[in-house]
């Protein structure tokens, strides 16, 4: 029987076959297949299979993926981590403060899931708590940055419902993922646009202003409108996988889109004459964090090829 993965906690799935829910575990030669994974089945998996009674079933096999959303993991004795599976949008959270989304981050995050070919929108959580002046004008900065590299980016809030409605829209019918830093509110904007989820919510630790892990396991929740959401652990940092560093500039679509206009087809926009990136950031036409931050993950590779 064919299910859809709602629930992972490592070694047991939960599994959505029609109406019906399993507590699964895996066959061991499904785990030998993609050892380079601390998962090799993630949220979002179809997969076959195999009833042993009423409540318990074994994962046979696993349905070939349309996209995946992957960083890299945290084991050092593993490569990667799968994220969430068959996604049609990823919605990043982010935060101006309580806690502070660094640009790096949000960047990683959209490069990671262009190489996965999964559509983004970032979404400004806590606007409410956006008062001062300073504030709104990172929120402007943030907007005119990732609109102009052809990005969608909404402010919303949990807590006042400013743009709940609209989001809920949006996902009508579409299979989604929330990520972000821990204690951006990806559990909180989940209640707000789904109550009956009943997502816990945990406050930000004041020790190190990084929020306290409120979804310990990735889950997904369906709504009336026939979306389902996959929430997701906070993490702190998104580490990349190798990419081969000619690849790069294709996963920052305003960068690649320029970069068609550089004297030479193999430019790595760094120091070659006649870029038209690097022109492009001269002229503010591409945000300069997004180029630095290119350059940075370009370094990175760099670095790893080197060892």
């Amino acid at each position: 029987m064919k299910g859809v993965v709602i629930k992972s906690t490592g070694s047991w799935y939960k599994v959505l076959c029609g109406k019906q829910r399993f507590d699964c575990r895996i066959k061991g030669r499904i785990r030998l297949d993609d050892a380079k994974s601390t998962n090799p089945i993630a949220v979002g998996d179809w997969v076959e299979c195999e009833q042993e009674n009423e409540t318990q079933a074994v994962i046979a096999s696993i349905y070939e993926r349309t996209n995946y959303i992957i960083r890299k993991a945290a084991n050092l004795s593993k490569q990667s981590h799968i994220i969430a599976a068959n996604v049609d949008m990823a919605y990043l959270v982010v935060t101006v403060h309580s806690p502070r989304t660094l640009l790096s981050f949000i960047d990683r995050f959209l490069l990671s899931a262009e190489a996965y070919s999964i559509p983004c929108t970032l979404l400004i959580n806590k606007c409410d708590l956006c008062t001062s002046d300073t504030d709104r004008k990172i929120i402007q900065n943030w907007i005119e940055i990732y609109r102009k590299a052809g990005y969608e980016i909404l402010c919303v809030s949990a807590h006042t419902s400013e743009n709940i409605e609209t989001l809920y829209r949006l996902m009508a019918g579409k299979t989604v993922v929330f990520a972000g830093n821990s204690g951006v509110g990806k559990s909180s904007l989940l209640n707000a646009i789904a109550p009956e989820a009943a997502s816990r919510v945990a406050g930000i630790s004041k020790s190190h202003n990084k929020g306290k892990h409120t979804t310990t396991f990735a889950e997904m929740y369906e709504l009336p409108n026939g979306a389902r959401i996959i929430d997701t652990p906070g993490v702190k940092s998104f580490g990349l996988l190798d990419f081969e560093k000619g690849e790069l500039s294709h996963y920052f679509p305003e960068i690649f889109n320029v970069s068609k206009q550089c004297q030479f087809h193999n430019c790595t926009h760094t120091h070659e004459p006649q870029c038209a990136v690097q022109r492009a950031v001269q002229q503010n036409e591409i945000a300069p964090s997004r180029y630095e931050n290119y350059v940075s993950c370009l370094i990175d590779e760099n670095t790893k090829h080197r060892k």
